[in-house]
């Protein structure tokens, strides 16, 4: 069993319960689930080391101590419970540990060296490249995986950071820089970089694409300093700690999430209580007055809980309402909150939008995560969930089926909301994307029947032995008729009970 580092934690006024200690039902999924190969859930109370829970009355922090000059584990070991020490800690934890000190160390910022830009982050931990990148940052072509690679995996940090500062919200909400930069190191940690396509790269990726939809026209006007600040964060978490499972996986394999959000939103659910575990841990928005903290919070999950995409037809219903009545009006807070909310899911859904270059590379991705998700169920002889089975799918058909189901009809009414060149431009895309992925499906088709002519012809031109005239011929099966993606694995007859955050700013 692996040993956290055990670190000092704050005075407390009375004992903390042992029901507290699941952090508001926020758990990291890295260590909750056999069917991933994790340990023992009753390891949950440990949570890396740093666990954060509230009350009606107070709230504890266990944190890690990061201003230790020697830190414990740089001779390999790290102080266990009972003991002086323990065995060599695991390489995610260690760098988790130590992620924020290798920032410190390392920056000229933090060193003291004279600078002209108070807030410049781009130093020798990163390279020019990287800077050139993040100075096109509001185009819509910008390639998140080579922006990964130059920040050598810290996209969603460098990204993130960046865009708060260019829009001047660490002066104007008073954000303690070294708090804020360890609550994206958090983050970006929490992200599951085995995932094939919700990770961090996803994250970063969505972020840039919010950025390009409130700079539209219509919202840079409108949006206020709270509104910016919101949409970049949730874009930022609205996927956090995604095991890589759908909600369907986890309702029939019991999880105890599951239970706890009643089957109704549980991975947008998870997603935001797990970011608001950051900020409480970290302490980012601590200064701000008890209930400004709590708002910020509500609509956090607001925007979360908007991505859910079972909840499709219900948000693209009611903007279609609004488009139609012309009754959207930007200088209501709720009217802002709701077109928040649908900038939210375009740009968790707009891969398909993106160039041919890298549309491509994330249809693989996400590909590659439905059919790993298709092998756990048919290795644990579960009902494999739709588009998961990578027998009876093909990446070809997935992708004309979302695109023609779930991205045309929400990307149609953003353009009416917002007529301009980014929404052209993104239309014009997609329907390239699909006229692509329609020519390879036809490709694919054609040398199945080449392969099938050519197997039919090989066994006419074979002598048949005389031995298998008695026995009957198979009959031949017919090819199963591949899906379309009108369901993409997030149905939930159960919207009525979705728990939405107390406060949360719809029209």
């Amino acid at each position: 069993m692996e040993v956290c580092y055990q670190l000092p934690v704050l005075p407390l006024d009375r004992p903390v319960p042992k029901h507290v200690l699941s952090r508001r039902g926020a758990i990291s999924f890295s260590s909750s689930s056999s069917l991933f190969g994790a340990p023992d859930p009753r390891q949950l109370s440990q949570r890396r080391g740093a666990i954060s829970y509230d009350s009606s009355d107070q709230t504890a922090l266990y944190i890690r101590m990061l201003a230790c000059s020697d830190p414990p584990w740089a001779s390999g070991s790290v102080p266990g419970p009972g003991s002086s020490s323990a065995g060599p800690v695991s390489g995610r934890r260690l760098r988790r540990l130590l992620s924020f000190q290798r920032y410190l160390h390392s920056s000229r910022l933090l060193r003291g060296t004279p600078h002209l830009n108070p807030l410049h982050i781009l130093d020798e931990d990163y390279t020019g490249q990287a800077k050139c990148m993040l100075e096109k940052v509001g185009m819509w072509n910008f390639d998140i995986f080579l922006f990964d690679r130059l920040t050598n995996g810290n996209s969603l940090v460098t990204l993130t950071f960046h865009l708060l500062n260019q829009y001047g919200l660490l002066e104007l909400f008073q954000l303690d820089m070294m708090k804020l930069w360890r609550f994206l190191v958090m983050v970006q940690e929490d992200y599951h970089s085995l995932n094939p396509y919700h990770n961090a790269v996803h994250a970063a990726d969505v972020t840039q694409a919010m950025y390009c939809y409130m700079r539209e026209p219509k919202l840079a006007k409108s949006l206020t300093s709270c509104d910016l600040l919101l949409g970049l964060l949730a874009a930022a978490t609205h996927d956090l700690d995604h095991p890589g499972v759908n909600q369907p996986f986890l309702i029939k394999t019991n999880h105890y999430l599951a239970k706890l959000y009643r089957n109704s939103s549980v991975l947008e659910n998870h997603h935001w209580r797990s970011a608001v575990g950051l900020l409480r841990e970290t302490g980012l928005f601590s200064h701000l007055p008890a209930e400004d903290g709590l708002q910020m919070e509500r609509q956090l999950g607001s925007l979360i809980l908007a991505t859910d995409i079972s909840r499709q037809n219900e948000y693209l219903g009611k903007f279609r309402t609004h488009l139609d009545q012309d009754d959207l009006c930007l200088s209501s807070a709720a009217h802002r909150h709701f077109i928040l909310q649908m900038a939210l899911k375009c740009a968790d859904i707009c891969n398909p939008c993106r160039p041919w270059e890298l549309s491509k590379q994330w249809s693989e991705k996400v590909t590659e995560e439905f059919f790993h998700q298709g092998d756990i169920e048919k290795k644990h002889k579960l009902e494999v969930s739709p588009l998961c089975d990578s027998q009876s799918n093909s990446m070809e058909n997935i992708q004309i089926g979302f695109m023609t189901y779930v991205v045309e009809p929400l990307f149609a009414e953003w353009g009416r909301f917002s007529d301009t060149r980014l929404s052209q431009t993104m239309l014009g895309h997609l329907g390239l994307n699909k006229a692509s992925w329609g020519g390879l499906l036809q490709q694919e088709q054609g040398s199945s029947t080449e392969d099938l002519e050519a197997s039919g012809c090989a066994s006419v031109a074979m002598p048949t032995p005389a031995v298998a005239k008695s026995e009957p011929e198979p009959a031949s099966a017919e090819p199963d008729a591949i899906a379309t993606a009108t369901d993409i694995g997030e149905t939930n007859s159960q919207t009525d009970n979705k728990i939405i955050p107390q406060g949360s700013e719809e029209s």
